[in-house]
């Protein structure tokens, strides 16, 4: 039997024998080196309009570090200078970019063939990309690359896009665009945030239902990347556990919680709390306990028998019940 826990960016496992005896190894030997930083999800951010990548990377980096472990972040600048005036002027520094034109109705686009273009043979050449990430315009163009993949029109020689997470996206509203891209549920692992005062509330709503079981986290703030409340957190770091597809570990996200320990019963439906460091062994019939612990498993020791491991407040606590 293999337990595998998560230490920031390193995944330890404990193999445990018959005998009682437990033996430490990196997570790479026993199940494929999933938590090694060189397998983290590498995502292309896609800025909005007339802002650049720096402005985006800065405000990303207002999120919870508990999700931003799970990627490596790529910003690019939009191809085209920026035409016009910025609506980011006065609070962050020039040079500003836009990925295509449009239109006062946004029917019409200019120099979208060219961006696409320009964004596969990006994706190309510095990939392979896990997924994207985009705000506004970037989110547009993000949702419309992973719908044209799905076609086969774009991104024949890239691997699949596995997810998207939009930011006060929407759709292209061109009929020929539309017929394409949006013809099927586009079947990407999705996440978008959605601001109640975003005057693109109603388009990023419409664009969710683009996908297939897309997971929708909504905001109270307009059309920005939001700061993200504690549940938000909860439920983007459970998505992006299932985008990681790691069924052996689960990462903890967000705990805070310190205090006398307390003694919760991981079942099947708390798999994904995400209040809890969730371990279910189901197939060996035994009940996992796990003690309320701080943000990251520190270590875990053996102690007293075949079924104990005990530790301090910083530590995982973990008892198993049942026969081996």
């Amino acid at each position: 039997m293999v337990v595998c826990f998560v230490y920031e960016e390193i995944i330890i496992c404990r193999e445990y024998h018959k005998a009682g005896s437990w033996k430490g190894n990196e997570f790479g030997r026993c199940c494929g080196g999933m938590g090694s930083k060189e397998k983290k999800m590498k995502t292309l951010c896609l800025h909005g309009f007339r802002t650049s990548g720096s402005f985006l990377q800065q405000q990303i980096s207002k999120w919870d570090p508990s999700i931003l472990q799970e990627f490596d972040l790529v910003f690019p600048d939009g191809l085209f200078p920026a035409g016009g005036k910025s609506d980011i002027e006065d609070v962050f520094p020039p040079p500003y970019f836009e990925w295509y034109q449009f239109n006062k109705d946004f029917t019409e686009y200019t120099n979208l063939d060219e961006c696409i273009s320009y964004l596969c043979d990006y994706m190309t050449k510095n990939g392979p990309f896990d997924g994207l990430l985009g705000f506004s315009q970037g989110a547009t163009l993000s949702a419309l690359l992973a719908g044209y993949q799905a076609q086969g029109k774009v991104l024949s020689d890239h691997p699949p896009i596995k997810f998207v997470i939009s930011i006060s996206g929407s759709k292209f509203r061109d009929p020929n665009i539309c017929d394409v891209a949006y013809k099927e549920p586009i079947k990407v692992k999705s996440a978008h945030l959605i601001g109640d005062k975003d005057w693109l509330k109603i388009p990023s709503e419409e664009l969710a239902t683009a996908f297939d079981n897309p997971l929708i986290l909504r905001h109270p703030q307009g059309h920005t990347v939001p700061r993200l409340d504690e549940a938000a957190v909860r439920h983007l770091c459970e998505w992006t556990t299932s985008v990681l597809g790691d069924t052996f570990a689960h990462r903890s996200c967000n705990l805070e919680n310190s205090g006398a320990e307390e003694t919760n019963t991981a079942s099947h439906s708390d798999v994904n709390s995400g209040s809890l460091i969730p371990t279910y062994l189901s197939d060996l019939r035994r009940e996992l306990v796990l003690l309320r612990m701080e943000k990251l498993i520190r270590s875990g020791n053996l102690e007293g028998g075949k079924n104990k491991i005990r530790g301090n407040r910083r530590k995982l606590v973990l008892v198993e019940n049942g026969e081996s």
